[in-house]
C-alpha cells in the first residue's frame, strides 16, 4: 500500500506548534504531531520508570522488556505527573477546554523480542470502575482486571489521545499510520474499515524523540512490524472533557 508521510501533509500547518493550527489539524484530520515538547531528562527518567518491571496481568514481558501496559497510572506513577504537568495541560486545553482530565495510560513498545503488528481499527472502549448496565453503553469486557465498555459516540467526542514519543519514530520501527479525516466517519464496520484501506491512502506519524502526537479516539489507526531493531516506546495518555452518567465513573481518573 502506498502511503504519504507527515512532512507531506500537515507539517506545514504545525511548523510553529501555534495553537489555531494545532486545533484545525485535529479538526480536519483527526492527528497533529508537536515536535518538540518533553526534554530529553525528562524522556530518560521516563524510560527508567519503565524498566526492570515485574509480569502482571497489567504489564506485557518478553524477557525483561515490557512491550504493553494497562493501567499505567497505576503501574508507572510518575507518568501522571507527566500527564499532569503544566505543558501537556496547555496542549489539552487547545481542544478539550479547561475541563480536560487525564481519564487513562497506556504504554507500547516493539522490541525486537515482541516486535507486533496492529490492524486497523478505531478506539472504541473506555476504562471504568465497574458495570452498570445503561442504554447506549456496550458491549463490555475485561481487559487485566479492569471493566471496559463501548460508550455512545458523544462521549468520544470529547476525547482526546495524547502520544509521548520516548524513541524516534518513523518507517523503520513502526510509526504509527492513520487514514485522514476517518474520525469524522462515526463508528466504522469491518466492511466500511476495508472499503476506506483499499480507497484511501495512509499517512505515516513520524514523531521525533520528545514530540507528542495527538488524536482522535476514531480516527482509523494502525502500525506495521518494525523493520529495524529499534525501540518504539510510546505513552499513550487519554483526556476527555466528557462526562459520565452519574453512575459510572472513570477507572484511572
Amino acid at each position: 500500500m502506498n502511503h504519504t508521510t507527515l512532512n507531506q501533509h500537515v507539517t506545514e500547518a504545525l511548523s510553529s506548534s501555534d495553537s489555531v493550527a494545532i486545533a484545525d489539524s485535529l479538526n480536519q484530520n483527526g492527528f497533529a504531531v508537536v515536535p518538540t515538547v518533553v526534554d530529553a531528562s525528562t524522556v530518560l527518567d521516563l524510560t527508567k520508570a519503565l524498566e526492570r518491571l515485574p509480569e502482571t496481568d497489567a504489564v506485557r514481558l518478553k524477557g525483561r522488556t515490557p512491550f504493553g501496559i494497562r493501567n499505567l497510572l497505576e503501574v508507572v506513577p510518575v507518568t501522571r505527573r507527566l500527564a499532569e504537568s503544566d505543558t501537556l495541560v496547555s496542549l489539552l486545553r487547545i481542544v478539550l477546554g479547561e475541563n480536560a482530565k487525564l481519564v487513562s495510560g497506556l504504554f507500547f513498545d516493539k522490541p525486537p523480542q515482541a516486535n507486533w503488528k496492529v490492524a486497523w481499527h478505531q478506539d472504541l472502549t473506555i476504562a471504568v470502575e465497574k458495570r452498570i448496565n445503561l442504554e447506549g453503553f456496550g458491549p463490555w469486557t475485561t481487559k487485566a482486571g479492569v471493566t471496559h465498555v463501548q460508550p455512545p459516540i458523544a462521549v468520544f467526542e470529547g476525547m482526546l489521545a495524547l502520544r509521548v514519543h520516548l524513541d524516534d519514530c518513523d518507517t523503520r520501527n513502526g510509526a504509527l499510520r492513520v487514514m485522514s479525516g476517518s474520525h469524522k466517519r462515526g463508528r466504522l464496520s469491518q466492511e466500511a474499515i476495508t472499503d476506506c484501506i483499499k480507497r484511501e491512502t495512509p499517512v505515516v506519524c513520524e514523531v521525533p524523540r520528545g514530540g507528542i502526537l495527538l488524536m482522535k479516539p476514531l480516527l482509523l489507526h494502525s502500525s506495521c512490524v518494525s523493520a529495524k531493531p529499534f525501540h518504539r516506546r510510546v505513552i499513550h495518555f487519554e483526556f476527555s472533557s466528557s462526562e459520565l452518567p452519574e453512575e459510572l465513573s472513570w477507572y484511572e481518573n
